[in-house]
């Protein structure tokens, strides 16, 4: 039997820190909720690492069961190729 992937896999925010502009990383925060089962929020996060490039940097374990998860990816800074 295969189950699929929820539609919103979570409430997604992608937070920033005060004062520090040009940050080398681009983040982003998943919230998995308690009744997503560890395969398939293990396939979720693998799905986001092989097509969107981003990497865990920290997990944690809510109070209930649900999870958090924050995923960082290199930003791209890409310097114009003509004269403005």
């Amino acid at each position: 039997m295969t189950r699929s992937l929820p539609a919103d896999p979570g409430h997604e925010i992608s937070p920033t820190l005060p004062g520090r502009r040009g940050s080398a990383y681009e983040w982003r925060v998943i919230t998995i909720d308690r009744d997503m089962t560890r395969s398939d929020a293990r396939a979720m996060l693998t799905e986001h690492a092989e097509y969107g490039r981003w990497e865990l940097a920290r997990s944690q374990i809510l109070i209930g069961g649900t999870r958090r998860v924050w995923l960082r990816r290199r930003t791209m800074r890409v310097d114009r190729s003509d004269a403005a």
